[in-house]
């Protein structure tokens, strides 16, 4: 039995409205998306192999996140620059957001921070285009969780 400190934001709350920057001068929050499904990926470190194997995953089947009309964001506690070439490395097609100043305060809201460790879980979340949270999970810090929880949880959505 796992004794995990946290506790992720449970499936019938309110997302927790977030402005974050996606690049040195460009910042996404969470209310922009407001009328479309959102899936939140809260991942530890940009270079780690587990986070880039994770990200490549969702940037091969975007076009299937794309089918449900949603928008999938990428957040670690990485600086932007960081963000920036792990993004560009990657190819990404969808934005990674830098949740450093103050850190992790994001995280921490959706219950998805790893204070020992000073980095996100890696925690997912599929928003409803009223912003309620309607899934969560919560994955093994080394296992990447892969995208079939996330695409029946949007599928359950319609």
């Amino acid at each position: 039995m796992s004794n995990l400190p946290n506790e992720l934001l449970k499936p019938g709350t309110e997302a927790p409205d977030f402005c974050l920057p996606s690049t040195p001068d460009q910042k996404v929050s969470l209310s922009e998306f407001r009328g479309k499904p959102v899936v939140l990926a809260f991942y530890p470190a940009d270079w780690s192999p587990v986070c880039g194997d994770q990200m490549s995953l969702y940037n091969e089947i975007f076009s299937e996140f794309k089918e449900f009309d949603a928008q999938i964001i990428g957040i670690s506690v990485d600086n932007i620059w960081s963000h920036l070439a792990f993004s560009k490395h990657n190819k990404l097609k969808f934005s990674i957001l830098s949740d450093f100043e103050p850190k992790g305060q994001t995280a921490k809201e959706y219950g998805a921070y790893r204070e020992k460790d000073g980095v996100t879980e890696r925690a997912l979340f599929v928003i409803d285009k009223n912003g309620i949270i309607r899934w969560s999970y919560l994955s093994p810090v080394g296992v990447n969780p892969g995208a079939d929880g996330i695409l029946e949880a949007l599928e359950n959505l319609e």
